[in-house]
């Protein structure tokens, strides 16, 4: 399925691979991710391409609305019209690596949409360990408008669908027989959680947790995207409730740290994990 990829370990144990050149339908709008990624004792708390959402891959970047070009895949929210059918997606492509260990990598990617380069990123991810029961996962990323011209980024919510502000970094979780818990500090499910602007949100499945927190001040601001009864997923908002505009030579930088833990956590041990996983 792919021309490249890399193993990240924790204390010599593998808990994630990162695939640079997957082999996709152009409908998917290609692009690195990170499948499968596990918990210090091996189990599984992603999936790639499952039958609900094919264009779902694993952790990475994906952005519905790029000046009108499709970097999420499936099908695109029209104004009065709704999910439609449009070949308009792009192309997210491994350029370099700046930075290779077994611990994380620093890489250059190219946003490609109809034969033209809109956006360069370079993303920052580091895997460090917390305790002997969990991990943390550092994913920044760098959005840099290299057109000539200024770009925005959109969502189905800034294109007329209520609740739909998918777009930014994104994690789809292991779907198992009974949907995840979520919860962040002062809220519990998925109707309180969505939408909400938390320092964390946690998603707490069969003998896992996932514990999710914007690392810095900015990305803090970004509202929390959440489905659990749907489909369990989990990201982070660039644009909720208007387009962001991004000027040209300018960039938008967001970062976000997950906790991967064995186990149910609960709120303390949630909020533990994160102070620990976050740094000043």
């Amino acid at each position: 399925m792919s021309t490249e990829s890399l193993v990240l370990r924790v204390a010599g144990r593998p808990v994630g691979r990162y695939v640079t050149r997957p082999e996709l339908a152009p409908a998917l709008s290609p692009r690195p991710y990170l499948h499968p990624v596990t918990t210090l004792a091996g189990t599984a708390v992603t999936e790639l391409s499952p039958a609900d959402h094919l264009h779902h891959l694993g952790v990475g970047v994906a952005v519905p609305d790029v000046e009108g070009h499709n970097f999420w895949g499936g099908r695109t929210y029209v104004r009065d019209r709704g999910p439609t059918e449009l070949d308009n997606h792009g192309a997210q492509r491994h350029s370099a690596f700046q930075l290779r260990d077994p611990d994380g990598f620093v890489e250059e990617l190219r946003w490609v949409a109809a034969g033209a380069e809109l956006l360069r990123e370079r993303r920052t991810v580091a895997a460090t360990e917390l305790t002997d029961t969990a991990w943390a996962l550092d994913f920044t990323f760098s959005l840099t408008n290299t057109t000539s011209a200024p770009l925005s980024i959109g969502s189905p919510a800034t294109n007329g669908r209520p609740g739909a502000a998918y777009g930014g970094f994104f994690w789809r979780a292991r779907k198992e027989a009974e949907p995840p818990v979520v919860f962040t500090a002062d809220a519990e499910g998925e109707e309180a959680a969505h939408g909400t602007r938390a320092a964390w949100l946690a998603l707490a499945g069969a003998g896992w947790t996932l514990v999710f927190a914007g690392a810095t001040d900015r990305t803090r601001r970004d509202p929390w995207f959440v489905r659990t009864s749907e489909y369990p997923g989990v990201g982070s908002s660039l644009a909720h409730e208007e387009r962001l505009p991004v000027p040209a030579g300018e960039t938008v930088v967001r970062r976000v740290v997950t906790v991967v833990a064995d186990g149910r956590l609960d709120r303390d041990g949630a909020a533990a994990l994160v102070r620990k996983a976050v740094s000043p």
